[in-house]
């Protein structure tokens, strides 16, 4: 991936505890850099807003559920058109790469692009960079327009080609240079968003007027501090279809069990919201919550009881699940592929495995039917939904604000509901998991009636878990009326003391 990213946070401190984690700009390198009126004061589209642009000083807080006692907390600027730009129409010479697994929304994501920089801001130069990050080297790049770009939402996959891998950063920005590329807009998961920063930083030293914006990319849902990614809405929709056919499998037969397989490598988003919206599914299992086969409490006796109860099951698995129970019988838990992941076995193949033979080798045998449907590269490989399709326009649309307005060095997406200019490194450096503590996650276990597979000693140490993390993002208030903060430096947590006024650091 070449070399770890080495930014210093951009904080600015306020009253009351006010924390704002700002996002660089061009100016912050390059002084003295020109600005313009934005066109989009003169475009007839936006003739009706009544109000052009966001005010500079706006920004989103990250927690919206606080105590009457607490500090203001953590906020990101928020993201839109400002008053003044940086580019003007015709220097614009901008590109698009697409990195990392399919998922639904990347067309959506390109066209929105194309076509909001043309009709918004004039932009007639806009190249596309075939093959991931490898293709700024070694791939040709094609010219977008909204022409070519008109129909492509329509279709999965990416127009561009994907790759993992082929990060050189020297290489990267050497091309960006030479072709005289001023905006990059890289869409891609938290590996890429890593890659992306790196990019940043070494347009930075080299002091180029290049602004790097990134479009998180998951359909896990992973990403941290966002609200959702896209594609996440439409994969789940989708899975629906396995669940359901799942469930006319196991219902049609004696002892019948469906399994279904759902993407989720570290996050269970999926399995879980596909489960609660299904309403048919008995049992699902995720990579944050632990279980056990054999046992009081286990699954296979929960499978048993299920299946004298109603004759049938359907047990939703995400493909992160249980990796540690077969490593014990298979090695291959230490192999990545070319972006760093972890490759994975397949659980839902194991696991299908094990149940036939656990009640295979019992001394009553019991005759069970079990279908095993693994639905995952066709729920990628399709065109967002309805409303996977709005929320890549909007996405798209506030990295071209903000690449307009000098901003540089940071990803987009919805704080609480409202679009955020996010600095790279806080969506790299975790991931987003469900919270098995968490109301969501008790509403599924009361809606499957599943055990939670959980000990006292698992619940507690997830409660402390949550805590800890509550307090980094909160802060503690000290009895004198000034705000402890805890903010990341130099790769430590490191606590200060905030008083009236600002402080930069």
């Amino acid at each position: 991936m070449g070399s770890e990213s080495k930014t210093n946070p951009k904080i600015v401190h306020g009253e009351a505890g006010y924390v704002l984690e700002d996002v660089p700009h061009l100016t912050d390198y390059i002084p003295d850099l020109p600005s313009y009126p934005n066109p989009l004061q003169d475009n007839p589209a936006y003739s009706v807003v009544k109000q052009f642009f966001v005010n500079r000083d706006d920004t989103v807080k990250q927690k919206i559920v606080v105590h009457k006692t607490s500090p203001r907390g953590t906020h990101f600027r928020r993201s839109g058109p400002r008053q003044r730009v940086y580019f003007e129409s015709d220097e614009v010479h901008a590109c698009i790469v697409t990195c990392g697994g399919l998922c639904p929304g990347l067309n959506t994501v390109i066209r929105e692009i194309v076509c909001g920089l043309s009709h918004m801001y004039g932009v007639t130069k806009i190249l596309g960079i075939e093959g991931g990050y490898r293709g700024f080297y070694a791939r040709n790049t094609i010219t977008l327009t909204p022409k070519t770009v008109n129909d492509i939402h329509k279709r999965g996959g990416t127009i561009l080609g994907t790759s993992r891998g082929g990060h050189d950063t020297s290489k990267i920005v050497d091309s960006i240079q030479d072709r005289g590329i001023n905006q990059v807009y890289i869409i891609g998961g938290d590996g890429t968003q890593k890659g992306a920063s790196v990019i940043f930083e070494e347009i930075q030293r080299r002091g180029l007027k290049v602004a790097v914006a990134g479009i998180p990319k998951t359909i896990d849902n992973d990403i941290a501090v966002i609200d959702k990614s896209f594609g996440f809405d439409t994969a789940v929709e989708e899975a629906q279809r396995a669940i359901n056919a799942a469930h006319v499998e196991a219902e049609s037969v004696e002892n019948g069990i469906g399994v279904v397989k759902l993407m989720g490598r570290y996050s269970g988003f999926i399995a879980m919201y596909a489960t609660l919206a299904s309403r048919d599914v008995d049992c699902c299992l995720i990579p944050e919550s632990p279980f056990y086969l054999e046992g009081k409490g286990g699954l296979f006796e929960y499978i048993e009881k299920r299946l004298k109860e109603n004759g049938h099951m359907v047990l939703v698995v995400a493909e992160g699940a249980g990796q540690e129970f077969i490593a014990e019988n298979m090695r291959s838990m230490d192999h990545a592929d070319a972006s760093g992941n972890k490759q994975l076995l397949d659980v839902g193949f194991w696991l299908s495995q094990k149940i036939k033979d656990h009640f295979a080798s019992r001394k009553k045998k019991m005759v069970i039917n079990l279908k095993y449907i693994d639905p995952t590269y066709m729920i990628r490989a399709i065109p967002s939904n309805a409303s996977d399709n709005v929320y890549c326009t909007l996405l798209a649309h506030s990295a071209i604000h903000g690449a307009m307005a000098g901003y540089t060095g940071f990803t987009i997406g919805p704080v609480n509901g409202r679009h955020a200019y996010i600095p790279f490194h806080r969506i790299t450096e975790t991931q987003n998991k469900v919270v098995i503590t968490d109301r969501m996650w008790a509403r599924l276990l009361s809606s499957t009636n599943q055990p939670s597979f959980l000990s006292h000693k698992d619940v507690e140490d997830s409660k402390k878990e949550e805590e800890e993390q509550t307090q980094l993002l909160d802060g503690e208030n000290c009895k004198d009326g000034h705000h402890v903060f805890l903010m990341k430096k130099d790769g430590h947590h490191v606590k200060g003391v905030v008083d009236n006024g600002l402080t930069y650091s």
